[in-house]
């Protein structure tokens, strides 16, 4: 083999390890999750119907999400939160107009009224939560309660990964959390 064919055989084979490492390697911070959150947009779902009804819910800043609080007055019972592309009001099935580029419907399963008939949460359907200045979260409105299903709306920037979970007190109460990531 001549000189300049061993030459040209080594400088392709440079070449091509070369171009492998080039468009395999990538900054180690590229493949890693935002503020390592790794929820996904999946629906999530869990627990079942119960009697402890809706008292407050509020909203929250964090440094890589922003959240909603569902606190219920009692031990929650279950949820079902998912991305759609309209969120419908309870019993009616009217359209809840929210604002951002993608909405979450959040279906508490629970009422809005205890085993006595009495008011815990006294929303109106359409009534907002200000969330003016939050990085993710545009909108947050009630949707009505009916047959012991009672939904929100919530509208964020983009569909970005959510994680839902329930958290024990203060006291007797429990909360229904939905956390929405800033970024992927």
């Amino acid at each position: 083999m001549s000189v300049l064919r061993r030459a040209s055989v080594f400088l392709a084979a440079g070449m091509f390890l070369l171009a492998t490492l080039v468009f395999t390697a990538a900054p180690a911070d590229a493949a890693a999750p935002y503020c390592g959150i790794t929820w996904g947009s999946l629906a999530k779902a869990a627990g079942s119907h119960g009697t402890a009804p809706l008292g407050t819910v509020r909203a929250g800043r964090h440094e890589c999400f922003d959240r909603v609080v569902f606190e219920m007055d009692g031990p929650a019972s279950g949820y079902q939160v998912r991305y759609v592309s309209e969120v419908r009001t309870q019993g009616e099935g009217a359209v809840l107009p929210l604002a951002g580029g993608a909405y979450l419907e959040v279906v508490l399963l629970a009422n809005v009224f205890d085993e006595l008939g009495h008011l815990h949460y006294s929303g109106m359907v359409g009534d907002r939560l200000d969330v003016s200045g939050y990085r993710t979260l545009r909108d947050v409105k009630f949707g009505g309660c009916f047959e012991g299903s009672t939904t929100f709306g919530v509208g964020v920037r983009a569909r970005l990964p959510f994680r839902v979970f329930t958290l024990a007190g203060p006291g007797s109460h429990s909360r229904i959390v939905v956390d929405v990531a800033h970024a992927w």
